[in-house]
């Protein structure tokens, strides 16, 4: 499911199970030596998808450490994005030659509880929300929620600036679906404009309970090396 959310040459591996801390390589199991147990769970459910993604290059037993800044360390020649929620853990996995940056992010939708959403949503987004039915709300705060999280993810590696839900505004194009697009747009200047349009096109799905986003920036074509496997 997660991989039709982005361009061709997206691998994705999901989990629906708690991960098992038994699982993790010990350069992974290091970085969470003294998290509490739900945190150790999440943790090793993401590694397992992400080293399953992996494989499907032809890399095996690759430990995805954790930088200083929480960020999954990738091999040189790929670049990925992990999410979990209750329930469900994703990662996908593209080659750099193909993709510049990638994000993506789950959630139980209609879980934003509604004193968060003038958190969440800017004056223009609460806008729109107040043309929906009140039964609709609480998802499509989730949907907006879920695309600036899977929009930070992808932008992060890129331009390693921290950004609030107010720097970024979300326009759902097919509400009312149960999968379609959605536009991002910054409401400042940021640096991802330096590196690519700072102004993207994702993807979203609603499926089984949940709400999840994906949003891709293509690599400019370029004689480079590709990944042996």
């Amino acid at each position: 499911m997660f991989a039709s959310l982005f361009v061709s040459g997206v691998v994705a591996a999901e989990l629906r199970t708690p991960g098992d801390a038994s699982l993790l390589l010990p350069e992974e199991a290091e970085s969470v030596a003294h998290a509490v147990p739900k945190r150790i769970q999440e943790f090793a459910a993401g590694r397992l998808c992400a080293r399953r993604a992996l494989a499907e290059f032809g890399v095996t037993d690759f430990p995805v450490r954790m930088a200083r800044d929480r960020q999954p360390l990738w091999p040189e020649l790929l670049v990925g994005s992990i999410a979990h929620t209750t329930g469900l853990c994703a990662a996908v996995v593209a080659e750099r030659t193909r993709v510049l940056a990638l994000g993506v992010d789950t959630e139980v939708a209609g879980a934003a509880k509604a004193d968060l959403w003038p958190t969440i949503c800017d004056p223009a987004e609460r806008a729109w929300l107040d043309t929906l039915q009140p039964a609709e709300r609480a998802a499509a705060v989730t949907l907006i929620f879920s695309a600036k999280e899977a929009f930070y993810k992808c932008q992060y590696p890129l331009a390693g600036e921290w950004l609030n839900f107010h720097d970024l505004r979300v326009t759902p194009l097919d509400w009312g679906a149960s999968q379609g697009a959605f536009d991002v747009m910054p409401t400042r200047s940021i640096a991802l404009s330096k590196h690519a349009a700072a102004s993207v096109r994702g993807s979203y799905r609603f499926h089984e309970g949940f709400v999840s986003a994906g949003v891709c920036l293509p690599a400019q074509p370029a004689a480079s090396a590709r990944l042996n496997p």
